[in-house]
């Protein structure tokens, strides 16, 4: 088993999930992919790695990807072997690297604006290389991955507010709509779970709603079944966020999930609907 395919066995995301969906060949890039977007959020991540060690790791990756690595490890030689082949951007991946090395430092940011050119980097960037590898041809792809990465991030974002805090006292949700809502910082880190935070999220839940919907109009005829992994991310994620609404968005007291049970009920439409359409 290839490094690639051990690191995406072992996950338990939604888009190793989704994967399952593609052909086998697209499905070794995507996990060689999946391989190199999980080592640079672990690298960020990891605390029991110095934090000059981890920006060392990012910039390693960084500056291999545009001149080579020496002394490649296989997961590096993978990476390398499918960029070059499905002709991936080094630009798209730089920015996904520059991302990760966003979350090195603790976050805030003032506006959506500030947090909208770092979801670009961390999630829109992995969409776009991704319809690459799906073998999306028309270029109406790209605005769909980039809606769609919006939606997801910020979902993933609204899911994770208590983790975030836990993890060094990150802070994803603008300041300027904290304030807006007559929440803080302070309240933020204490915790707080009153009408203002509802509130707070509501908003933000009915912007990633917008982006659901950009995405599902921005979906070319031409690509429809090529991002159907994509589109299955999209099933799940969405029901998430309304699993959050329903619940009353209790992000600071539970981690919200969808059953693999749900997950395989979305995966099966998908595929039914798929073989439908060919005949």
């Amino acid at each position: 088993m290839s490094d690639a395919s051990e690191i995406t066995r072992r996950a338990k995301s939604n888009l190793a999930f989704a994967l399952r969906i593609l052909p086998p060949d697209r499905r070794a890039d995507m996990e060689v992919f999946y391989a190199f977007c999980r080592t640079m959020d672990d690298l960020a991540d990891d605390p029991s790695l110095p934090a000059d060690e981890r920006v060392t790791g990012l910039n390693t990756w960084s500056r291999g990807l545009v001149s080579g690595f020496a002394d490649a490890t296989p997961l590096q030689q993978q990476v390398m072997e499918m960029k070059q082949r499905c002709a991936i951007p080094t630009d798209l991946m730089e920015a996904i690297i520059d991302g990760c090395r966003m979350d090195l430092q603790i976050q805030r940011f003032q506006n959506w604006d500030e947090l909208s050119q770092y979801i670009w980097k961390v999630a829109c960037a992995v969409g776009l290389v991704s319809i690459r590898l799906f073998g999306c041809k028309d270029p109406a792809s790209e605005r769909y991955a980039v809606a769609l990465g919006r939606a997801l991030q910020l979902t993933n974002i609204l899911r994770d507010v208590r983790e975030d805090l836990d993890n060094g006292g990150r802070i994803y949700l603008p300041l300027d709509e904290l304030a807006r809502f007559g929440y803080s910082e302070n309240d933020l880190a204490a915790r707080v779970d009153d009408d203002r935070f509802r509130a707070l999220m509501a908003f933000q839940a009915e912007r990633a709603e917008g982006f659901f919907r950009e995405a599902e109009l921005a979906i070319p005829a031409a690509d429809r079944r090529a991002l159907t992994p994509a589109r299955v991310m999209a099933d799940i994620y969405h029901h998430l966020l309304a699993e959050m609404r329903r619940d009353g968005f209790r992000v600071l007291e539970k981690r919200y999930r969808i059953s693999r049970a749900r997950k395989l009920v979305i995966l099966s439409k998908h595929l039914i609907a798929g073989r439908l359409s060919i005949t």
